[in-house]
């Protein structure tokens, strides 16, 4: 039996910023309706990855395909019809702060003329519902939101068109571990209930063993180990469990001292 298509494939990804080389030869398959965590300290190319993912960053080098088609090969028309089916809860939620709250969560929806105003509101009042928001909180402004209640509106945006891949970037930067937990029971349940396949970065390993599915490991601008998330802490790999454990000395540690 052939083996089956990853929903995301990156081969041999190279991304450099003048002599600085972020990515140096990424390889990493996402498996359909599964979460896939990025783990990687800070400025280890997490984001530019995913910016590569999404289309937003040219890279230098390599092939990144989704549904086994070469994203990078395609036209722009080809290109949107393929970003239509991505949502993204961006780090900061980066709601409208000129749009009410109800507009944020429909904004893709209205902006593409998919719905009228009025089914989209009610679109929007659905998915706030999902993510533990009352309907109310559709009419208030993000400025009157707390940071958790801004990342439930984040989330609600990112599935409001029942996207087929979602993207999270840091979904618990900023929240305090009881709301991280919340968040993060939200993102599963909404993955799962779309069938989705999601792609997560993040540096949070607890986020990382509650979110992710499977869990791969970003130094030095490739992918150093990729394995079942439960396993962080304990992959037998010294720079994972290094990062995954806090641990100040190891290879990780001793990279820095030169």
């Amino acid at each position: 039996m052939a083996a089956a298509v990853p929903k995301i494939r990156l081969r041999g990804v190279v991304k450099h910023f003048g002599s600085k080389h972020v990515l140096d030869g990424v390889d990493l398959d996402v498996a359909a309706g599964h979460s896939t965590v990025i783990l990687g300290g800070s400025g280890s190319g997490k984001s530019v990855m995913l910016k590569c993912m999404l289309g937003l960053i040219v890279p230098d080098a390599g092939t990144i395909e989704i549904d086994g088609r070469d994203v990078l090969r395609m036209n722009r028309r080809e290109r949107e019809a393929v970003n239509d089916r991505i949502g993204m809860l961006f780090q900061n939620a980066a709601l409208f702060d000129s749009l009410p709250v109800w507009e944020n969560v429909a904004f893709k929806l209205l902006a593409q003329r998919r719905m009228t105003r009025a089914q989209a509101r009610e679109r929007a009042a659905e998915v706030l519902t999902l993510v533990g928001l009352a309907p109310s909180v559709g009419d208030l402004s993000p400025s009157e939101l707390s940071g958790g209640m801004q990342k439930r509106v984040g989330l609600a945006r990112a599935i409001a068109a029942e996207p087929d891949i979602i993207f999270f970037d840091e979904p618990t930067t900023g929240l305090d571990p009881i709301m991280g937990a919340v968040i993060d029971g939200l993102i599963v349940d909404c993955v799962r209930r779309l069938g989705a396949t999601a792609v997560s970065i993040t540096h949070d390993m607890a986020s990382a063993r509650r979110i992710g599915d499977t869990a791969a490991m970003l130094y030095q601008g490739r992918i150093v180990w990729t394995g079942p998330a439960e396993y962080l802490g304990h992959t037998g790999n010294d720079i994972v469990d290094q990062f995954a454990n806090g641990e100040r000395d190891g290879p990780i540690q001793m990279e820095l001292r030169r």
